[in-house]
């Protein structure tokens, strides 16, 4: 029998507590499974593939994340029997070490016993006596202690199930206020216009131009990036907005058809661009690393860093307005008066270093840096307590807790309606332009024709003249086109 108070092994557990443990653990995953299953039949009824495929992205995480707790778990043995120089232990601690002496020995039990993180882990590697240390030689601690292995499992999880929660809260949010430009679109494909003669209007007084080109752009950059700036609060996408971007894409990317529906098209990038949004790159786990470096008692680290997501997303709201200010002043510029409406011309120039893309990561980079950092706040939390020294002041701890509440919100109502609709105003369209079944034909036709084309040059190489030669210049000047337009669907981001 194991002493009172001392950790029992598997072999000593009574079987009922084992089998009790590992049925709710069992029942709990499959449950879990079963939804996650069940939404993905639900999806693929609703012929939803973007969402599907950003579920199968979701599963992809969580998969990842036990495969990293399995890591942690196998090799935990091993970076506790790692054994290093108790000095190397002295800097960038999170928490301040408070020095063990004989007169010292009432605060620093008093500092422990206030919730610090000290209290959890500094008694452990200090003691002599602690059970992490006993196959350390004197004047060495273990490289990671297993509690801290632990919280360290928790944490890992708590930062993936929050950035999937906030990815889709954002989504949600943003989609429901796109969803009300669907009577934009509605009016617009009722009250369009016939082939009537149509209206000469002095285009500085459409209401797309009065909105957009004001005078406080006209003459200073500053003024103009200040009212995009401004704009981004306060209905930044109005109809005329709406309705100018959408015959813009309409004239410049498929002028045959003018009852296209811009609307549903919009909805369907967006739903893959979820897919995106909801996954974590590489590149933010090297994010999570440096910061969990950064985070040394004084610096403040977790306070300053809550600014970065702040300033971005105001950039790239500020940029989004400004991109339609911009097609608002080269109308403007190059014409007194229009006949009918105002057409914009959707181009790649207007966006930074040219690709709209970029914004799409951003926002994926920001999602994620303010799901790390409120993870982090819950984690302290639940782990050490409101009071722990790891969880910072009171001053630094509000302001953060805010500003994620203020880019959630930001982000939701304005900045991802704001790249839903400014982004298709790029030079090109992207392959959800086609529904479903009409997408899988043009793939698989250019599939086609790129292995023509191979065999086609194959065969050149082998004789002097081939089939396709003898044919005459309509095969070659069919193919050409042919290779034109999978060249336009390939490169439609």
């Amino acid at each position: 029998m194991a002493a009172e108070g001392e950790a029992a092994a598997l072999e000593f557990t009574p079987t009922w507590i084992v089998a009790a443990v590992c049925s709710i653990i069992v029942l709990l995953s499959l449950v879990a499974e079963r939804c996650l299953h069940y939404l993905g039949k639900k999806l693929k009824k609703k012929n939803q593939k973007p969402l599907y495929e950003a579920l199968l992205k979701v599963k992809e995480e969580l998969m990842l994340l036990g495969f990293i707790s399995l890591l942690l778990t196998v090799f935990q043995g091993m970076i506790q029997r790692t054994c290093i120089p108790a000095g190397w232990t002295d800097h960038m601690l999170p928490c301040q070490r408070l020095d063990v002496k004989a007169g010292e020995a009432g605060a620093t039990k008093e500092h422990f016993a206030a919730g610090g993180i000290l209290g959890r882990i500094g008694r452990r590697l200090l003691s002599e006596g602690g059970a992490g240390a006993d196959h350390c030689k004197k004047g060495k601690v273990p490289l990671l202690s297993l509690e801290a292995i632990h919280q360290l499992h928790i944490f890992i999880f708590v930062l993936a199930i929050t950035h999937v929660i906030f990815s889709v809260t954002t989504m949600l949010l943003g989609g429901a206020q796109i969803h009300q430009w669907k009577l934009w679109e509605n009016g617009i494909q009722k009250d369009a216009p016939g082939n009537g003669p149509k209206k000469v209007t002095d285009v500085r007084h459409h209401e797309f131009i009065k909105k957009r080109f004001k005078g406080i752009g006209k003459d200073s950059r500053i003024l103009s990036w200040l009212h995009s700036f401004g704009k981004q609060f306060y209905r930044s996408v109005s109809r005329s907005d709406y309705t100018t971007m959408r015959l813009g894409f309409i004239m410049t990317h498929c002028p045959g058809n003018p009852k296209f529906d811009f609307h549903r098209y919009m909805v369907r990038v967006l739903e893959a661009d979820f897919k995106k949004v909801v996954g974590i790159s590489w590149y933010l786990w090297v994010f999570v690393v440096i910061f969990l470096l950064l985070n040394v008692n004084g610096w403040h680290t977790y306070f300053w860093i809550a600014f970065l997501p702040l300033f971005l997303l105001l950039a790239i709201g500020t940029k989004l307005e400004h991109v339609i200010a911009q097609l608002a002043h080269d109308v403007a510029e190059k014409h007194t008066a229009i006949e009918g409406d105002v057409v914009v011309k959707p181009s790649d120039n207007h966006f930074w270093f040219g690709k709209p893309r970029i914004i799409l990561y951003l926002i994926h980079f920001i999602l994620f840096q303010n799901a790390f950092e409120i993870a982090f706040f819950f984690w302290i939390l639940s782990t050490y307590g409101f009071n722990s020294c790891i969880m910072g002041q009171v001053r630094f701890i509000v302001p953060r807790l805010v500003i994620g509440v203020v880019i959630q919100l930001l982000c939701s109502y304005s900045t991802l309606p704001l790249y839903a609709i400014v982004t298709q105003m790029g030079s090109c369209y992207k392959k959800e332009i086609f529904n479903e079944h009409v997408q899988q034909g043009v793939l698989g036709w250019a599939q086609k024709v790129k292995m023509r084309k191979g065999l086609k040059g194959a065969a050149s190489k082998a004789e002097p003249t081939s089939n396709a030669d003898s044919a005459g210049p309509s095969v070659k000047i069919e193919m050409a086109k042919a290779g034109e337009d999978v060249e336009a669907v390939g490169n439609t981001e």
